[in-house]
């Protein structure tokens, strides 16, 4: 039998977030049993893993493991449950740790970079935020802004490019890579190129843009 570390289901808040993300998970969030990864150590190690990933690992599992979030608005939703797994990589390559199960059989994988990026993995490696904080913060932001918008437009494809972006400013608290959300006079822009860059696949830009905020809207804590 699996061993798991008993949790409280109403979530422990990580530190780190902003009031808006604090709010989101926990009120949103549910915290369900995770596996006590410490039990996989030695042999992780006999087969290679190096003792600093298993303890990226181990960490990871300890901050964030077991916790369940709302379906995210693109990449299938995002991780069914946030957890660690055996670490992946080379001392050449460097190495990525597995951030939770997908919700649906998909052509990548939810991982945890060599820098502590979160991202997806399929053909191509494709670090969208740089923590897992900022990939919760980008839930809570897209869930504040699609209660608060006017109006909320779906962008695809080429068109994603052709976005204006001028007066708008970069939203620091999502530490957007692949993925990036912009933040202009009474709108939000996220833009979600994770999945063209990890499958190589242009079409598959996409972009979401929230109208109509006002101040309140606009940021939210």
């Amino acid at each position: 039998m699996t061993a798991v570390a008993p949790v409280p289901h109403i979530p422990v808040v990580p530190a780190g977030l902003t009031r808006r993300a604090q709010v989101y998970v926990a009120s949103h969030g549910v915290r369900v049993a995770r596996e006590d990864l410490g039990r996989h150590r030695e042999a992780w190690l006999e087969h290679g893993v190096p003792a600093a990933e298993v303890d990226r690992a181990v960490a990871f599992q300890d901050l964030w493991g077991g916790l369940a979030l709302p379906p995210a608005p693109f990449y299938e939703s995002g991780p069914r449950v946030l957890g660690a797994d055996v670490p992946e990589g080379t001392a050449t390559d460097g190495w990525w740790i597995p951030a939770g199960d997908c919700r649906v059989s998909m052509a990548y994988g939810f991982m945890i970079g060599p820098g502590g990026e979160f991202g997806i993995h399929g053909h191509r490696w494709a670090p969208l935020h740089g923590s897992t904080e900022g990939w919760v913060e980008s839930l809570a932001l897209a869930d504040h802004a699609g209660r608060r918008a006017g109006t909320v437009t779906r962008v695809t494809g080429e068109a994603v490019d052709s976005l204006d972006l001028d007066g708008y400013e970069p939203v620091p608290e999502v530490r957007g890579m692949t993925d990036t959300w912009w933040r202009g006079e009474d709108s939000l822009i996220a833009l979600y190129r994770g999945e063209a860059v990890a499958l190589d696949a242009p079409g598959c830009l996409e972009a979401h843009v929230y109208g109509g905020l006002d101040a309140w809207g606009l940021r939210g804590g």
